[in-house]
Order: C-alpha cells, then sequence, then structure tokens
C-alpha cells in the first residue's frame, strides 16, 4: 500500500508507465522489482531465510518462484565447483609429496600409494559423476 500526502494511493499504473519511459525502462511490471529484490538479496550473500521475511515469502515454494536460476548462475556454480576440485587435487599432491619425503627410501608402501590413489580418483572425469 502506497499513500501521498496521507491519502491511499489505489491505482499507480499510469505513474508507473510514465515513470519507465522517462527512466528508458519498456514494459517493466512493476511486480518485477520484486524478483529483482529477491534475486538481488540472494546474490549479495543475504541468507535465503532472511530473505524470505524481508520479501514477504510464507511459503518455500513462492519464494523459489521469484530466486529464478539464470544461466550465469549455472556457469557459476561449475566454475566454483571445478576450482574446488583443483583445490582439493592440489591438496592431495601436497600431502602426497610430504609423505613422500617422510618416507624412508627402502619401504615401497604406505601412506604414498593412498594418496596416489585419491589423487587418481579425484583427477578420474568417470568418478566425478
Amino acid at each position: 500500500m502506497f499513500f501521498l500526502e496521507g491519502r491511499q494511493i489505489k491505482y499507480c499504473r499510469k505513474s508507473w508507465i510514465t515513470a519507465c519511459k522517462e527512466a528508458g525502462l519498456s514494459e517493466k511490471l512493476f511486480h518485477d522489482l520484486r524478483r529483482t529484490g529477491v534475486r538481488n538479496l540472494i546474490r549479495s550473500g543475504v541468507p535465503e531465510a532472511v530473505a524470505m521475511r524481508i520479501s514477504g515469502h510464507k511459503t518455500r515454494s513462492v519464494f523459489d518462484r521469484y530466486n529464478i536460476t539464470s544461466e550465469n548462475d549455472l556457469k557459476s556454480a561449475a566454475e566454483k565447483l571445478t576450482e574446488h576440485h583443483r583445490r582439493m587435487r592440489e591438496k592431495l599432491e601436497r600431502k602426497q609429496r610430504e609423505a613422500t619425503e617422510r618416507q624412508p627410501a627402502d619401504t615401497g608402501a604406505g601412506t604414498g600409494s593412498v594418496l596416489k590413489s585419491e589423487i587418481q580418483a579425484f583427477s578420474d572425469p568417470k568418478t566425478l559423476k
């Protein structure tokens, strides 16, 4: 509900259309602001439960309709997962080097062989499915 000089504004469609035209926006719905607001809250790191309270969504199913996943969201998720796997592989390789450096020269078994199999598991695309 909106008020101007103490009186309730019941219809604002004409004003909204005029404002959009003056701002260089065409065919935007006033309700689009709610969807944009939800997306901006989530993408800026606000927890979903807090975003739901701010936007007034009482149910998860309705909130999820506003929090639309875009192609950029999917691409970003894939990039984050790739980076996570890279870091994990580096960590395992570092552990293997450290274990190999600590191992006596005459033993061929031990932690190093276990870590090597873990690194191969991270490197094999079949195991990442």
